[in-house]
């Protein structure tokens, strides 16, 4: 007697989850949406803003009655039974799983002469800028390259920017001198990392104020070597 397939089909509304692909055929479109029969209960429903990653002006030029179509769960509410769909494949990884400090492991997808960016699995890539790659490194390429998998700590986060900081996990390194020499930085960038040191060393005190000139720094040093 062949054995029994299963299927990861869900029979009720009960059993999706966010983030579950489902198959389904569209039922009806709206000016908002198009609802979609997932053979449960209740029909689903995708936003225009969720058929594809860029705007769609018109639902009628990515959906018309009968399509089959891929989509994922983004929410449900069991209660007034509305299942919230996507045509857009969701992350891996959510910005609520992500955390300052974290170390995760992750694939360089683009390299940029300031740093490179690398995938770990979140809505969109992480900024390793050539500073957080190690003393003296003027050039990404020397450390990492493109399509190579390694290994990186969170060091910002922004989720209204859409923006991740990343920083080589390189364990704990002997600290620098603020009167070393480092003749392959510029002026620029030297008097940048000594600020950096110095305020560093003091005690956090007026956070808000001394939060928005290290920003200030930041900024000045990523213009400057933007334009080098």
């Amino acid at each position: 007697m062949p054995e029994e397939t299963t299927t990861t089909q869900p029979t009720s509304i009960k059993d999706l989850r966010p983030k579950m692909k489902l198959e389904g055929t569209v039922t009806r479109t709206e000016l908002y949406g198009a609802f979609v029969d997932l053979g449960l209960e209740r029909e689903g429903m995708i936003h225009i803003s969720r058929m594809a990653r860029r705007r769609v002006n018109k639902v009628s030029d990515k959906l018309k009655v009968g399509d089959k179509v891929t989509v994922w769960v983004v929410n449900v509410d069991q209660e007034n039974g509305r299942i919230g769909l996507t045509m857009v494949e969701p992350p891996e990884v959510d910005w609520s799983e992500l955390a300052v400090g974290q170390v995760r492991k992750g694939k360089v997808v683009r390299m940029e002469r300031y740093g490179a960016f690398v995938d770990i699995g979140a809505e969109r890539p992480g900024l390793l800028h050539v500073k957080e790659m190690g003393r003296y490194v003027r050039n990404p390429n020397e450390v990492v390259k493109e399509g190579e998998e390694i290994e990186v700590r969170i060091i910002g986060l922004n989720p209204k920017k859409h923006q991740i900081d990343l920083s080589l996990d390189m364990g704990d390194s002997e600290p620098m001198d603020d009167d070393e020499e480092e003749p392959m930085l510029s002026p620029m960038e030297l008097a940048f990392r000594r600020a950096q040191s110095q305020n560093a060393k003091k005690k956090s005190r007026g956070g808000k104020r001394k939060r928005r000139q290290y920003e200030e720094w930041e900024e000045i040093y990523r213009r400057t070597l933007d334009r080098a």
